[in-house]
């Protein structure tokens, strides 16, 4: 068997296995159960019109058609009927159930508004008073637990109830309903009652589903105990079907269907006079009783049943369907993946196409979830702020996935580059190495120049560009030096003020005055340290005539004995050592302002540097890629520089790297749009979007901290007016810091030779940056312009209160985060686990503000005396001598 068709088959043996898991995960997700049937006529259902669109507070009043449509629905199903009100159109519920046979005992609502109370009076002992199908009439609803009124005013309102019947012949049984407890805090109601109508929802009461009914009716026999001489009404009975977790009691479709269903076969054993809360859904009294408020229906509001009363019975009913949703939409993911990275091994292969399975299944069971949800709203606000987020951090989750199988599972590497043989006699071309300085101290930059000096290399030239320094003290020196130490032919030193363009301006000025035999150009910063054969080692890349830049990695040689510097330094390396590699295996690399060659004639081709972009260099790769021109990276040291002095530093670093993305973004969006194969790839494209996600995903979880602070605010304060996002949501938060702790704990081990708690310090040093980098982001997305920050590199030591400074915006960030999980655990985590879950959550987003802070002290802890750093050697494999042209 071929090799190829032998992939195939693992390929589609891989899909096959991942398929049958998919299906057995949701199967076990919804499994069913099957309580004891249920096939009787139900005693009673407490009846509320209103439908999914329908709302008392804003005047939609459901209409007689409407009405009659629910009475077919219950007739044959119920015997009797109970309703809250007089008004708003329920007083005709009595005379169209009538034409159905079914009997109603009508209900008033009173409260603190007393000329309403008097409408509801008089229209309960006229509707009393004039259908035969009224037995029962209810004044009030639990008014004494709202504490409406007093129990003196609601004895005086069942008085006149019962005065105002007696005056018209009619005999009809009064009462009001009442928790159990309220009855038992206040017996000498029941004096003035014809029977006890009391309420027993043991969900409000946190009971657990397999115990409720018991506890219902220990509850029940309690309160007839306490009333001998009472006939005992259950006036509400039932569980809700959705909404939040409440100590024990878990509201959802199968514990609601076990619940009824049980008690519905022991109330007909004893004999009970029951109504079950409620025939419908009540979207409205979300916003009154929170979110459980709208799903105490048997059915859903658009009247279809919830579940059966025979059989067995599923949260999610229709799971297959769901499943095989999920599996056809991953389905093009897969085969995308599986045709692309065909030299996977079989492990990372089934590793990633588990991966678009688990992601395409936790999106279905989120969209099902919505389409379940009655929308308010606030409800549909915070779904529009976080399926977004939900999206990306997905995509974010698979870009790292895909990324993590790659360097774990990969056969082998496509393009990897050794350094060539530097004694070979040859043509070399002329190279014009240009150093765009501005305020930079001078013997940091003699140290540079020295460092070119020694370069193994025959035709060069050195541009040292000083752009705007004001101060002669600092550039004059230099000036000097170069004059008095270097070869005038080799070494060139311009001073130019006023120069536009920051330093794109400084390196455009370097084009136009080169000499004009140059054909390579190389830019390095103004502390690099370059190694002699880092010319001889590249530029032979170049002998491909569509090679158009050469780029080698960033590294450092001032962070040993200085533990933020180390942090920081290993932080950079898993870019070059993991990021850029994978991106180099698809022509893909980011193109960074030092270390780098490029060719004469591809500038020219595409055009100078940009001096629109704060990261001129990332935008010149990406247009040399563009524009047709092929790359090469090499992992190999050739240079090291300084790196920030402070966290300040460090933060303005990666605040213009993330700021400049987004200008690049904004200008070259087309070039990522699938079409033009001329321009960049498939692959390149693929990789310059998905490198800046999880740039993007920091600034949405930025918002969305914000958001969730606020949202807790509004659950402490109004909490009928705002409640917790779905569990779901709170997966892709797990999955992407799963992803960034695979990365330093995994792909640091494989890629990056550091020890383990260098890598720990990588991971705080990267997530320190978290806040910088959403500002960043967001700034770019809103604005056009902002003033070039430059990295300082030799900052005076802070002193321990500047770490406060420095990282002042993420520890009130971090503070915040911290005090609003602290108060939803106190106020709402005792008979919530959902708010305690919400809790954590708030306090899993504070850990990058923490990182910032942790590491704002860790640059102003007290460091060793200044040295200078020595330029680490060559490790044997990086000295390896022999190499091959870029393949």
């Amino acid at each position: 068997m071929s090799k190829s068709l032998a992939m195939r088959y693992s390929g589609l043996f891989v899909l096959l296995i991942v398929g049958v898991l998919n299906l057995a995960g949701w199967a076990y997700m919804n499994r069913s159960i099957e309580p004891r049937p249920w096939g009787e006529v139900i005693s009673g259902f407490d009846y509320t019109p209103f439908r999914g669109d329908q709302d008392p507070r804003n005047n939609k009043f459901p209409s007689e058609a409407e009405i009659e449509h629910d009475m077919q629905i219950l007739s044959g199903q119920v015997r009797q009927i109970r309703t809250y009100s007089t008004l708003d159109g329920q007083g005709e519920i009595a005379k169209i159930a009538g034409r159905y046979g079914l009997e109603v005992m009508q209900g008033s609502w009173l409260d603190g508004r007393l000329e309403r109370n008097e409408e509801e009076i008089k229209n309960l002992i006229e509707l009393a008073a004039t259908h035969d199908n009224i037995r029962r009439v209810l004044v009030g609803n639990e008014t004494l637990l709202r504490a409406d009124m007093p129990i003196q005013d609601l004895v005086e309102y069942i008085r006149r109830v019962r005065t105002g019947l007696a005056n018209r012949g009619k005999h009809v049984e009064v009462s009001t309903p009442e928790t159990w407890d309220v009855w038992l805090r206040y017996p000498q109601l029941g004096r003035e009652v014809d029977f006890i109508a009391i309420h027993l929802l043991p969900y409000w009461e946190g009971q657990a589903p397999d115990k409720a009914v018991e506890y219902s009716l220990s509850r029940y026999q309690q309160v007839k105990d306490a009333f001998p001489t009472k006939k005992v009404v259950i006036t509400e009975i039932g569980w809700p079907s959705e909404g939040r977790t409440r100590r024990d009691a878990v509201p959802s479709p199968t514990t609601q269907a076990a619940f009824l269903r049980a008690f519905l076969n022991i109330a007909n054993q004893r004999g009970l006079d029951y109504y079950v809360q409620e025939a419908f859904d009540q979207p409205w009294k979300r916003n009154i009783e929170g979110s459980v408020g709208a799903y105490w229906g048997v059915f859903n509001a658009d009247r279809t049943p919830k579940f059966p009363m025979t059989g067995p019975v599923s949260d999610r009913p229709h799971w297959p369907q769901l499943a095989a949703a999920s599996i056809l939409l991953a389905l093009p993911l897969m085969a995308w993946f599986l045709a692309r990275w065909a030299d996977l091994r079989f492990s990372g292969r089934t590793f990633f196409i588990a991966l678009i399975q688990i992601i395409t299944s936790a999106l279905v069971m989120v969209v099902d979830s919505g389409l379940r949800t009655y929308m308010s709203p606030g409800i549909a606000l915070m779904w529009a702020m976080l399926l977004p987020l939900l999206l990306l951090l997905f995509m974010v989750v698979l870009a790292e996935g895909l990324e993590l199988s790659e360097v774990i599972w990969a056969s082998r590497r496509q393009r990897h580059f050794l350094p060539f043989r530097t004694d070979v006699e040859r043509n070399w071309p002329k190279v014009s190495i240009h150093i765009p300085a501005y305020n930079e101290p001078p013997e940091m930059l003699k140290r540079t120049l020295d460092a070119l000096n020694r370069l193994d290399y025959p035709n060069f030239e050195v541009m040292l560009i000083d752009n705007n320094t004001k101060d002669e003290k600092v550039w004059r020196p230099v000036e000097e030096y170069c004059r008095t130490h270097l070869d005038p032919e080799k070494f060139r030193f311009f001073h130019v003020s006023p120069l536009k363009g920051f330093k794109a301006g400084a390196l455009n000025f370097a084009l136009r005055n080169m000499a004009k035999d140059v054909e390579i150009v190389g830019v390095i910063d103004a502390d690099y340290l370059v190694e002699p054969d880092w010319l001889k080692s590249l530029v032979p890349y170049f002998d491909r005539a569509d090679i158009g830049f050469v780029q080698a990695p960033q590294d450092h040689y001032d962070w040993k004995d200085d533990t933020f510097k180390e942090f920081i330094n290993w932080e950079y390396a898993g870019f070059f050592q993991i990021g850029m590699v994978q991106r180099n295996e698809r022509d893909a690399i980011i193109q960074h302002g030092t270390m780098t060659l490029v060719r004469k004639a591809a500038i020219e081709h595409v055009g100078p540097w940009a001096e629109w972009c704060i990261c001129e260099d990332a935008e010149m790769g990406l247009r040399l890629l563009a524009g047709g021109w092929h790359s090469v990276y090499t992992d190999k040291r050739y240079g090291y520089g300084l790196t920030p002095d402070s966290f300040s530093g460090y933060k303005s670093q990666r605040f213009r790297w993330a700021y400049g993305a987004v200008q690049i973004i904004k200008r070259h969006w087309r070039d990522m749009l699938p079409g033009d194969e001329r321009k960049l790839d498939a692959m390149q494209r693929y990789h310059f979007v998905t490198g800046w996600l999880p740039w993007f995903a920091d600034a949405l979880g930025l918002i969305f901290a914000i958001a969730s602070l606020a949202w807790t605010v509004g659950v402490l304060i109004l909490p009928k007016y705002f409640e917790l996002p779905l569990a779901l949501f709170l997966l892709p938060v797990v999955a992407v810091f799963g992803a960034k702790l695979a990365q330093f704990l995994w792909l640091y081990k494989i890629r990056v030779p550091c020890s383990l708690r260098q890598r720990l310090g990588a991971g705080l040093a990267g997530l320190a940056l978290t806040y910088t980098i959403a500002k960043a982001m967001l700034f770019g997305l809103f604005t056009s312009t902002l003033p070039f920050i430059r990295t300082p590199k030799h900052e005076d030591q802070a002193a321990v209160v500047q770490a406060f400074i420095m990282a002042q915006e993420e520890t009130l960030i971090a503070v915040l985060l911290l005090l609003a999980g602290i108060g939803m655990w106190n106020f709402q985590g005792g008979e919530d686990p959902e708010a305690r879950l919400w809790a954590i959550v708030m306090w899993a987003q504070s850990m990058p503000y923490w990182a910032s802070l942790i590491l704002a002290f860790i640059s102003t802890a007290p460091k060793p005396p200044s040295k200078t750093a020595a330029i680490p050697a060559a490790t044997p494999d990086d000295a390896a001598s022999q190499g091959s042209p870029a393949q």
